[in-house]
């Protein structure tokens, strides 16, 4: 018989036993490489950072516009053209937030169709953000200002928080609640410092001048954070070490699945967001014309508002890794709300004629409702949880939607309730004022930001009857 055909195999040592030795072959199978894992690696920590470093260009200027609506009020003509009515110069503010909660639907679906866009919003949301802060610093009307803080800086404001919250979104699963808590915290801790800063420059060097060292600060914000972003890789072949769902793959294919709207749970949820940002606004919007119609010193104002932020930045944090503990979504949400609409009943309403008393108010508010957005994390593990082919990044750009649209409808029902008859109770300094109707709608949008566990309470009690 011939002899067989030599196997490259690897030489192993004689055994001393005198049986044939067992031989190994070596078979070079392709694997992918290691990929850095979600929840734990420094790859994904980066990217959270990268994300928290970016809420300062994106949320600065509308967190300090209250700064710029006073300037050109007190200013008129000299700043404006022919001057411009305080409901117009209101309007640049308005269009400002406005615009970049209901355009994040609208981008969160387009980069989940086509993926491969990621890569231009960063730069073409540099590109607006910096030059329309520096086109609004030589506009002379109210119109342009309008179309430029407003409209078009918005517009790149989003494009930049749309491809940082979805790149951030990839990188945490377990952890979703501390990434979008920190996320939240960064926005916050912007809002605690930014009116101080905004006054000091406006005061110093003007409008114009100031706008111009806003788009130069903006460039130098962003661009660092940017070189941090990058998606998560998806594992090729057929073994890792990883694991992916399908919906990640749905995703890197361009898939968009509206799932999540065949589920009433969501637009239960979705409810109680919309809610909350009815009335959330009215505090940190009105506090300053509050303590200046009670005869408080200017800078009481400006000091609430900051504590409101300074507040909200761990509460924003704690919030968020509540939502890790296992605790239902809709229990987080009523800690937040509950949280919330208790002070600005008891402490807001009954006792806000006392520096003190506010000061506590602004704590406890901004601790508990600044922290709402962070139960959404709750939300996206919920709807996870019912159904893993979900985008959850999909699902957090209809929850800022639907925040927007709150937000949208709160200006005019502030200015409503300023009108309304005050309440005819003298021993309820709060409750007396010209802003009694305020502050209980503000506590009733409070409560009712847990409209989730008011009706999974209300099904358990109807099943019970």
């Amino acid at each position: 018989m011939s002899p067989q055909p030599e196997i490259p195999l690897q030489e192993l040592p004689a055994s001393d036993t005198g049986q044939r030795p067992q031989l190994t072959e070596h078979v070079e199978i392709a694997t992918p490489p290691s990929l850095p894992s979600a929840d734990h690696s420094k790859a994904a920590y980066l990217v959270l950072a990268g994300c928290v470093l970016i809420q300062a260009p994106i949320w600065g200027y509308s967190l300090a516009f209250g700064i710029f609506q006073e300037y050109y009020t007190t200013r008129g003509s000299a700043v404006l053209s022919g001057g411009s009515s305080p409901g117009t110069i209101a309007s640049i503010g308005t269009s400002q937030t406005g615009v970049l909660y209901l355009m994040m639907p609208v981008t969160f679906t387009l980069l989940t169709k086509y993926p491969r866009l990621r890569r231009w919003f960063g730069p073409l949301g540099l590109l607006l953000t910096t030059g329309c802060l520096t086109a609004s610093s030589f506009a002379s009307t109210a119109g342009q200002l309008i179309a430029t803080q407003g409209v078009l800086h918005a517009i790149g404001c989003g494009l930049l928080f749309t491809r940082s919250s979805l790149c951030m979104d990839e990188w945490f699963s377990e952890r979703k609640g501390l990434a979008y808590g920190a996320m939240w915290s960064g926005k916050s801790g912007v809002g605690a410092g930014m009116p101080f800063l905004t006054s000091a420059l406006l005061n110093r060097y003007g409008a114009s001048s100031t706008l111009r060292i806003y788009a130069v600060a903006s460039a130098f914000l962003v661009i660092p954070p940017l070189f941090l972003m990058r998606e998560r890789p998806a594992p090729s072949g057929r073994s890792s070490t990883n694991t992916t769902t399908s919906e990640d793959e749905d995703a890197r294919n361009g898939h968009v699945s509206f799932a999540f709207a065949r589920h009433p749970t969501f637009w239960i949820l979705q409810c109680g967001n919309i809610l909350q940002s009815l009335g959330y606004l009215m505090p940190s919007t009105y506090m300053a014309s509050y303590a200046n119609a009670l005869g408080f010193p200017s800078i009481t104002g400006p000091i609430f508002l900051a504590l409101i932020s300074l507040a909200s930045v761990p509460g924003s944090l704690l919030i968020g890794l509540l939502n890790d503990t296992g605790l239902a979504a809709t229990t987080v949400i009523l800690i937040s709300s509950l949280g919330s609409a208790l002070p600005v009943f008891l402490l807001w309403g009954l006792g806000g004629h006392q520096v003190a008393v506010l000061i506590v108010f602004t704590l406890l508010y901004g601790f508990f409702a600044g922290g709402f957005s962070s139960t959404w994390s709750g939300i996206l593990h919920e709807m996870k949880r019912r159904d893993s082919a979900m985008d959850t990044g999909l699902i957090f750009g209809m929850l800022l939607g639907g925040r927007g649209l709150g937000f949208v409808l709160s200006g005019p029902v502030g200015g409503a309730l300023l009108e309304a008859n005050r309440f005819k109770a003298e021993d309820f300094s709060g409750y007396a004022t010209q802003y009694g109707p305020m502050i209980v709608y503000t506590g009733l949008t409070a409560t009712l930001g847990a409209w989730g566990w008011f009706w999974t309470m209300g099904k358990k009690a109807m099943r019970a009857l």
